[in-house]
């Protein structure tokens, strides 16, 4: 990876209530629970969650005007954002629970999209200071090799969130988000496939942020993801 991959500096996660953890939409199915790299300290956590789930990563979208806030938790289990805000450098999130009343016991990379106030660098270091619950984390971005122009086009983005994480950003309803069905890698890219079903989904138009666990890790060099189904047919650079 180039030195524009994000480098995270972990500390413990929020969790509150029934959730079992922060952010998210739909993610490859599979998925590893991460060794956790939390500073230590007592910790609470909910019943069918696991103990090691302090882990939060990041991964710059649609040219730098958005994050992807990842942590690990119940694909069921949806917190939302309920705040943003800058301070020089820093930018603040606080995530509340959603609205689901059950969570599944799966364990998998869910993201949620946070976007990047007005004053805020890309370009320099930004440090995300993520707070949910009685829980917080600490992540450290590295800066982008140039900051995005005009407003966004709204249309599909990624990047990395660590070597064998993709953070797909795609546009459309809300209810609605894309549902992988299979994944083919290559050593420059990687095909993904929708599933295409008719759904009854909102009019709204909502970033959404679909997390993407490749089957080998990518060390270095450009990489292209092509997309296939639901509507979004196309190939997208993944931001390296």
């Amino acid at each position: 990876m180039t030195s524009s991959r994000l480098r995270l500096a972990l500390s413990a996660l929020a969790i509150a209530g029934a959730a079992l953890l922060v952010a998210g939409c739909t993610a490859t199915p599979g998925a590893v629970a991460p060794t956790s790299k939390a500073d230590g300290g007592k910790t609470t956590t909910p019943p069918g969650a696991d103990p090691n789930l302090n882990e939060v990563e990041a991964a710059w979208l649609d040219g730098g005007r958005g994050i992807a806030v990842v942590t690990w938790g119940s694909s069921t289990c949806v917190p939302v954002v309920e705040s943003v805000q800058a301070d020089g450098q820093t930018i603040s999130v606080t995530l509340v629970n959603g609205t689901e009343k059950a969570c599944t016991g799966d364990l998998v990379p869910r993201a949620a999209f946070v976007g990047v106030p007005d004053g805020v660098d890309v370009t320099k270091e930004v440090e995300l200071a993520v707070a949910y619950g009685a829980r917080s984390a600490d992540v450290d971005v590295d800066g982008l090799a140039e900051a995005p122009q005009g407003s966004s086009e709204q249309t599909p983005s990624a990047g990395w969130f660590e070597d064998g994480g993709i953070a797909l950003l795609t546009w459309g309803s809300s209810t609605c988000p894309p549902i992988i069905s299979d994944l083919e890698q290559s050593d420059a890219g990687a095909t993904v496939t929708f599933k295409s079903t008719d759904r009854v989904c909102t009019m709204d138009l909502a970033p959404r942020v679909t997390t993407i666990l490749l089957p080998k890790e990518h060390e270095d060099g450009p990489f292209e993801l092509t997309l296939v189904g639901d509507n979004l047919d196309g190939k997208v650079a993944v931001l390296d």
